[in-house]
């Protein structure tokens, strides 16, 4: 998962996948794509949320995607 950009704790969101560091789910920033917002709306909005982070977990769903479809 993204490395160390996503953690998991019971303690933090009950173990929801959040942005290290963060209390911000990684499910709100899909929904933010899957409404056509753009990242810098996101990070507006998400201040504690870095570029960095955003991209990294774009890149490994890119890379789980490709993989999945033998590219």
């Amino acid at each position: 998962m993204a490395g160390s950009v996503i953690q998991r704790s019971p303690r933090i969101l009950s173990g929801t996948a959040v942005f290290a560091g963060t209390r911000v789910p990684v499910q709100t920033f899909i929904d933010y794509l899957e409404a056509g917002k753009d990242l810098d709306e996101f990070l507006d909005d998400f201040p504690t949320v870095q570029r960095n982070q955003l991209v990294a977990v774009l890149e490994e769903a890119k890379h789980v995607l490709v993989a999945e479809s033998g590219g």
